[in-house]
């Protein structure tokens, strides 16, 4: 299932599933904004399924995005599926933005 990523006032909701086939071009695109922003915000609330995979490319953002004093927020806590997959890493998701 190809992902959506819909930019709703500030935040930037994802749907579908972030998986193997399309992590590179989620990591592309976000990529490409932290270096024209010093903010993004990501809601994955809607994500269906997420892998390894995925897991891995929020994370490797988060952590670059920290690097270059940078905000990559993830906004999914709430869904039970997607904080399990984090599992040890799952302090990067968060309730909201407030």
């Amino acid at each position: 299932m190809a992902i959506q990523i819909i930019k709703n006032q500030e935040i930037f909701e994802i749907k579908g599933n972030i998986v193997a086939e399309n992590v590179a071009s989620l990591q592309h695109h976000f990529e490409k904004l932290l270096t024209k922003t010093d903010k993004v915000i990501v809601c994955i609330d809607n994500v269906k399924k997420i892998d390894a995979s995925g897991v891995l490319t929020l994370t490797k953002l988060f952590k670059n995005a920290m690097k270059n004093n940078k905000i990559f927020y993830v906004i999914g806590k709430e869904n039970k599926k997607i904080k399990t997959a984090f599992g040890k890493v799952s302090y990067l998701l968060k309730s909201d933005f407030v």
